[in-house]
């Protein structure tokens, strides 16, 4: 049939048929986007192929969306558990690296085939390329094409299987991890106090330090019945109500500061108004309120940021995102200029530039490519999926470069993350599925046995590990146990699982680190 033979014909053919697979439920269980990857082995299996640049493609959208979103995210992770991530890391590939060992000298397989296994059980194309390059035999190839099949197929089991297997509610897990970002970030309330304090009255705000004595935030001040913007030199007079924004503990200070809590309210004249904002003006970025000058400028108060679905208070040393929402007080005179200088422009929130996505990826395909020599034995470079991925992180990280913003809206990263993932899925089900059937005739089950082992019992192990000894969060757990097994279809099974970006954000933490650890490990092994 002709039409088979048309790349993009073929492409979207596995991606329609994956998707109405992957809906299907058996006792609850759904392989969802991963059913692609089987549905592309079938084809694979049949001739059909697809040309592997339409998988480098698809490579590094998915690579590059998960780096753009885990970002922010990335580094606080590393601080925060950065040592359980590099031990989930370690344990896993250096127990692959010590299974393949055993297994080769049980089963009398050649090490160079057996590194290959290796390789291919943890789905690492850099790793095979370290591979290749240290042992200068091509029978790290065959061993790859062995283990790779399985390695792609049995990490995707595997992280959609284990939750059921011990009866983890995947979804409750992540509502406690946001639970956990809540408490890191409690929730804003805000309350009237009357000006009691004989100490404060008479004194101006600035004199008193309110906020960086409270942590809280003067909104608005009714004096003698007026509303009024608060100056740091306006001074509180006692009977001054005073509104303030902060956290229960931050109320409670300023309460101690100022005097008792009041229900009278404190009305909005014509002249004042609150406002959200929402900053898409690029020029804002990464500028303080503090730099901005809202106050002295245009008699503005910014009370609080929420960003992420996060409410902070806010101060003049807090950074202003792309895409953050401000509650400004303001007279209502200067608003349309506060405005204006934030953007408040909600259709250049949801546009897609293209330019810091094409500059990105060209950048991080320029990165995968340097290599470092450590001995003239042993070179070390990220490759493709590594370089685009720390490009990435680093990108996202910075916010800002000039005019570029290294930034995506949440619909426009989904978008190009799940068409770069199905682009990747196809072609690698249709390549692994071509060679799957041979493989079993020419090297028989006992390669294929070794690959299998070198998968799963290094992820069994980690994992319970990961689960009863760490008490990982399960979303946290999978996530590093993907990115230990440099495994991008598994990720994608994680995802589909539950609404939440904790798993890519440990993907991406652990994946650079377990790159290396492989490549070191390989050099090891060649040793044998």
């Amino acid at each position: 049939m002709d039409l088979l033979s048309s790349t993009y014909f073929v492409l979207f053919l596995i991606i329609a048929i994956g998707f109405i697979v992957g809906n299907i439920k058996i006792k609850g269980i759904s392989l969802d986007v991963s059913a692609v990857i089987f549905v592309a082995l079938v084809f694979g299996h049949y001739g059909v192929s697809i040309p592997n640049d339409i998988q480098k493609i698809g490579l590094t959208l998915f690579i590059f969306t998960i780096g753009i979103q885990a970002g922010p995210g990335f580094f606080e992770s590393f601080k925060k558990n950065g040592r359980e991530l590099i031990l989930l890391a370690l344990i896993l590939v250096g127990s692959a690296s010590l299974i393949t060992l055993l297994l080769a000298i049980v089963f009398q397989v050649d090490m160079n085939v057996a590194i290959g296994l290796l390789t291919g059980s943890l789905t690492s194309t850099p790793g095979l390329a370290a591979a290749i390059e240290t042992t200068q035999s091509p029978m790290a190839s065959i061993g790859y094409g062995i283990a790779y099949p399985f390695g792609v197929i049995g990490v995707i089991l595997f992280v959609r299987l284990y939750p059921k297997l011990t009866g983890v509610d995947i979804q409750k897990e992540a509502d406690k991890l946001e639970e956990e970002i809540q408490k890191q970030n409690p929730e804003l309330v805000n309350k009237n106090f009357v000006v009691e304090n004989e100490n404060i009255v008479g004194k101006s705000i600035r004199e008193l330090k309110v906020r960086s004595m409270t942590q809280a935030n003067i909104s608005r001040i009714m004096h003698q019945g007026s509303t009024i913007v608060p100056l740091p030199t306006t001074t509180l007079e006692k009977g001054d109500i005073v509104k303030l924004i902060g956290t229960e503990q931050a109320i409670e200070q300023a309460r101690l500061l100022i005097g008792e809590e009041t229900n009278k309210k404190i009305p909005l004249s014509i002249d004042y108004v609150v406002e959200s904002v929402l900053v898409t003006n690029k020029q804002v970025v990464n500028k303080t309120i503090g730099q901005l000058n809202v106050l002295a400028n245009y008699n503005a108060r910014v009370t609080r940021i929420r960003r992420a679905g996060i409410d902070m208070v806010a101060s003049s040393k807090s950074e202003i995102r792309f895409g953050d929402k401000l509650v400004v007080a303001c007279g209502a005179g200067n608003i349309k200029n506060v405005r204006h200088l934030f953007g408040n422009d909600s259709k250049k929130l949801s546009d897609t530039d293209f330019f810091p996505i094409a500059t990105g990826i060209v950048l991080g395909v320029l990165v995968g490519k340097l290599k470092v020599s450590f001995t003239d034995e042993f070179t070390f470079s990220l490759g493709l999926t590594g370089g685009v991925l720390m490009v990435a992180l680093i990108l996202s990280r910075i916010g800002k470069t000039g005019p570029i913003l290294w930034t995506m809206s949440g619909s426009s990263n989904q978008l190009l993350r799940q068409l770069g993932l199905l682009m990747f899925l196809s072609v690698v089900g249709t390549s692994a599925g071509s060679h799957l059937v041979e493989t079993f005739r020419q090297s028989g089950l006992v390669l294929f046995g070794v690959g299998i082992g070198i998968t799963l019992i290094p992820m069994i192990i980690t994992t319970l590990i990961g689960h009863f000894v760490l008490k990982m969060n399960i979303l946290n757990l999978l996530g590093a146990l993907t990115g230990s097994m440099t495994s991008t279809p598994g990720l994608a099974a994680v995802d589909g699982m539950a609404d939440s970006n904790a798993q890519s954000i440990a993907y991406a933490t652990v994946y650079p680190i377990a790159m290396v650890l492989l490549m070191v490990c390989v050099q090891l092994l060649s040793m044998f």
